[in-house]
């Protein structure tokens, strides 16, 4: 028997989630034409939700501070991160406004530092410039020559966000269809049938928010995209002992702008522990979360990737320190040394790892900003870095809105 759906979402992350949240809640309307709700369905290949990106990350609530200005990151971070807290309070999910500070180790490392307050203006962003006495006065164990304070930034759970949206979405008559794999994508007149493990459905509408394999679902769509996912192993420590005592809130340090990763910050969570990492590792599989796990199809696929060729000639110095501190945990500790020098290595045990789905062009560029394409019946999220948990309740409008049309009035 085929169901039937006017949305159907494909991806049960914090993304995909909040896209259904928003077009129950009604928070996207067609001007001109009365309100209905839809009938929406959300699939995802695992028991639960969230399983991915969305509970693999240091669940930091991002500000707004490094993105380009005008960029849909800028964009969505900041009003996102003010959508997340009341979402949170309304909930009674634990987020606490921390703060963070970005230090600038050595005095090369400042005029980033410019560059990055420049830009948290531009954007809107609440932030200050301290010294190195301030910066230990807010971080007694931080060392820098100089920091940003951005009082907003701070720490959720994003799983817990998931899980709640999930309720909320159960209790709304949305159809949540958990352990559903999709399998084939066909077209039939005004709509399109997604064939999946539990039994297939017609829908009018089909929004992929696949992560790790938005790109797989787009070619299983009929498209083909501008990017290709990329998987990065992203590896994570918990401090014991007297290393839980070196950190108050969030350490970061100031990023390569070559690349759209944070590099190695400390951060206090919610549940009082403080985590260490991440690194940015390929991983050999889209969810390869150690390196045992790899997968022979996705390395044939990568070996025959022009574009990740360029990357790797053009990164491959980078690269191979992000592997070295990987293998090699006392250099993953010197990187966290150079922002808090009292970390020792004795009081770090691994926390797990999360993969970050990267979109690549074919000529080796890392997309660096929200990606989406559309067509008549689908919107594929190809690229949806952070702040994308930060900012999902806004970008689960934004997707909504472009999801709506066929449906409304």
């Amino acid at each position: 028997m085929t169901a039937t759906s006017d949305v159907t979402i494909v991806g049960g992350g914090i993304v995909g989630l909040a896209t259904a949240y928003a077009l129950v809640r009604g928070q996207t309307t067609v001007p001109g034409k009365p309100r209905r709700q839809p009938a929406v369905t959300v699939i995802d290949k695992e028991q639960d939700w969230g399983t991915h990106q969305t509970a693999r990350n240091s669940g930091v609530i991002h500000s707004g501070l490094y993105y380009p200005p005008g960029s849909s990151k800028a964009r969505f971070a900041r009003a996102g991160a003010e959508a997340m807290y009341e979402f949170c309070a309304e909930q009674g999910i634990p987020a606490q406004r921390t703060g963070k500070v970005v230090v600038a180790t050595s005095r090369p490392h400042l005029p980033r530092l410019a560059e990055l307050a420049r830009r948290g203006r531009a954007n809107g962003v609440r932030l200050s410039e301290i010294d190195g006495a301030e910066l230990r006065e807010r971080e007694p164990h931080a060392r820098g020559v100089k920091a940003l304070l951005v009082p907003d930034a701070g720490i959720t759970d994003f799983a817990a966000v998931a899980r709640r949206l999930a309720a909320i979405l159960q209790a709304e008559g949305v159809e949540l269809r958990a352990n559903t794999e999709l399998r084939g994508v066909h077209r039939e007149s005004s709509s399109v049938v997604l064939s999946t493990t539990t039994g297939d459905i017609r829908t009018r509408r089909a929004v992929n928010c696949a992560g790790l394999h938005s790109d797989v679902v787009a070619r299983m769509a009929g498209s083909i995209p501008p990017a290709r996912i990329l998987p990065f192993r992203g590896e994570y420590f918990h401090a014991t002992g007297s290393g839980r005592d070196l950190v108050r809130s969030l350490i970061y340090p100031v990023p390569n702008p070559a690349f759209p990763f944070l590099g190695v910050h400390l951060t206090r969570t919610v549940d009082g522990s403080v985590h260490i990492g991440p690194n940015a590792v390929p991983a050999l599989a889209r969810e390869g979360y150690d390196w045992r796990t790899w997968s022979a199809a996705h390395l044939r696929s990568l070996a025959r990737d022009r574009g990740l060729r360029t990357l790797a000639r053009k990164y491959w110095r980078t690269g191979a320190g992000e592997i070295a501190r990987s293998a090699f945990t006392p250099m993953f500790v010197r990187a966290a040394q150079e922002l808090v020098p009292e970390v020792r290595g004795r009081d770090l045990h691994p926390a797990g790892s999360g993969v970050r789905a990267q979109a690549v062009t074919s000529d080796g560029t890392l997309v660096d900003d929200f990606l989406f394409t559309e067509d008549e019946h689908w919107v594929h999220v190809l690229n949806a870095p952070s702040p994308a948990a930060t900012a999902s309740l806004l970008i689960g409008r934004d997707i909504a809105a472009r999801a709506s049309s066929p449906w409304s009035g």
